[in-house]
């Protein structure tokens, strides 16, 4: 006999858990979370704006990254900043698709107190698959799934012979029935946790995966979506995606093992709230970057720069990898040689850039250290 699924069970979909086994936790990942949003208060709206751009952009990389799809990062930066409507350096156009997932979690970040509906899903869906293809694959788009002719809906890995079947989802004949079970029950005002509920949408919206393909990406905009009504502001400080691509082998399998077990989802609480805790201490990094960048605007050197160089500054203070040189500047801010000379020579005189000490054949470059104590 095959596995038996949480959702075909008789109580589905009445979750429990401990209440006492996450006590402690939660308290935790509370006090974390609301020093956070207390320290971000003290730094001034410019910043939180900053700092929020950067962790939405950490969001819809990593989220599609857990799915093995790499956006660009600066199309990604660049769709966001606009429709953030922020004045920023060096934005490029972005692609379709990017604009659809940016599109997405803008609605479910920016817009977290109205109502999520099957429309507002639909459109999500829509907008991240705008070609109405996922990959090679035709999908259907914008409504659910209909695999009738392919029920069961199976998450399978492994060559043909040796399959392994990780999950079923409930069959599509049942769909309208269980997201209107699932809606009702988001939109409600409730006695759970806040945090707690995230935890609890995310599974339940995984278990019934109503949608041909995007299950993950919407499930975790849905998360996000909860935990800015938890922290009760559109500003977003810290990226729960972002720490499930680095657990990502953790979060399948806790998954897998919670959708073959019982209703009792205390496990799946438990590893959802550690997440989230390492989620909380990990954006110490991002808003040290957010700060260093903000303190660097501010001194009057770096006032009436030209955009490559703008662009090239912001590389560099967003942490860039390997050594940078002259022939770097000129490809990446697609100017001439003699123009990236000249550009980075004027940084030089400005004292915004130094040499780095350690010689070589090419000459490369660091921003002036000096520059970040105020």
């Amino acid at each position: 006999m095959g596995n038996v699924y949480i959702h075909q069970l008789k109580k589905w979909p009445h979750f429990q858990w401990d209440t006492e086994h996450i006590a402690e936790l939660l308290a935790d990942v509370r006090y974390r979370q609301g020093r956070l949003l207390g320290y971000m208060e003290g730094l001034g709206s410019s910043l939180q704006e900053e700092a929020t751009l950067e962790t939405l952009t950490l969001d819809v990389l990593k989220s599609s990254e857990i799915e093995g799809e790499i956006l660009d990062h600066d199309q990604v930066r660049s769709s966001i900043a606009r429709r953030l409507g922020m004045e920023i350096a060096g934005l490029i156009p972005a692609d379709q698709n990017v604009e659809g997932v940016v599109e997405m979690m803008l609605d479910a970040t920016q817009r977290y107190d109205k109502l999520l509906t099957t429309e507002r899903l639909f459109e999500w869906h829509a907008s991240m698959f705008p070609t109405g293809y996922s990959g090679m694959y035709k999908i259907v788009v914008g409504t659910w799934r209909d695999n009738a002719k392919d029920d069961p809906m199976q998450v399978v890995s492994g060559g043909m012979g040796r399959e392994k079947i990780h999950f079923q989802a409930p069959d599509s004949d049942k769909l309208d029935a269980e997201m209107h079970q699932f809606l009702d029950w988001f939109n409600l005002q409730s006695t759970i946790d806040p945090i707690i509920k995230a935890a609890v949408a995310h599974l339940w919206f995984v278990t019934i995966h109503p949608f041909d393909d995007g299950n993950g990406r919407i499930a975790r905009a849905i998360t996000d979506m909860q935990l800015a009504r938890a922290d009760e502001t559109f500003r977003r400080f810290y990226s729960m995606s972002a720490q499930i691509r680095v657990e990502r082998k953790g979060y399948y399998d806790i998954l897998e093992s919670t959708q073959k077990g019982s209703l009792d989802i205390t496990a799946w609480i438990e590893w959802f709230l550690l997440c989230l805790r390492r989620a909380l201490s990990a954006t110490d990094e991002t808003l040290a970057t957010v700060i260093r960048k903000a303190t660097f605007w501010r001194h009057p050197s770096s006032h009436n720069l030209n955009d490559r160089q703008r662009l090239m500054l912001n590389k560099l203070l967003d942490g860039f990898e390997g050594k940078f040189t002259s022939s770097k500047w000129a490809k990446m801010a697609k100017c001439s040689q003699d123009t990236a000379i000249r550009d980075i020579q004027d940084l030089i005189d400005r004292n915004i850039l130094v040499k780095e000490p350690t010689g070589g054949r090419s000459t490369s470059y660091l921003v002036n250290e000096g520059l970040f104590r105020e």
